[in-house]
């Protein structure tokens, strides 16, 4: 039986990360409250005392409107990576130059995390993100949230 909210929290998102065969999982922190029948904030305990990296999760928040929880399970061996991948994620914001992030292509270059050719591609790709945003064909939040999807989906494969 459980004792508190925050076990029956950490239960439910330990039942979905298991369902998922990718043991990755996006919530809504609201929906989930409303669920569980709990405040926001309990949530966020919950995620920042059981869902650590040093219990080998990957938690990535964001908060309004459009917020959501992303959670991922890593396996052991992956964590260093994982850390690495998760730093830079946390660095990508809409305020994030794009000789910034082709500074992190190239430390994953020169750490044999990506190969030469994708390097070049992503930072191409990345460019042309950065030139639709200043012809106001992409917003900064999209321009964003895409270049953050090419790291997950590099750590993912890395």
């Amino acid at each position: 039986m459980l004792n508190n909210k925050a076990d029956t929290i950490e239960e439910y998102i330990l039942k979905q990360l298991k369902q998922n065969a990718d043991r990755q999982i996006e919530l809504k922190r609201t929906a989930l409250a409303d669920e569980i029948s709990c405040a926001p904030s309990q949530i966020s305990y919950v995620l920042s005392t059981r869902f650590t990296a040093e219990r080998g999760f990957v938690v990535e928040s964001r908060r309004g409107l459009g917020g959501y929880i992303r959670i991922a399970f890593i396996p052991a061996e992956l964590d260093q990576k994982q850390m690495l991948f998760q730093e830079m994620l946390e660095q990508i914001d809409e305020e994030t130059p794009f000789d910034d992030v082709k500074s992190m292509l190239e430390f994953l270059l020169d750490n044999k995390l990506i190969t030469r050719r994708e390097a070049e591609l992503i930072a191409q790709m990345v460019a042309n993100l950065y030139k639709s945003e200043a012809v106001k064909e992409l917003s900064a939040d999209e321009r964003t949230r895409l270049i953050r999807s090419i790291f997950v989906t590099l750590a993912k494969i890395t």
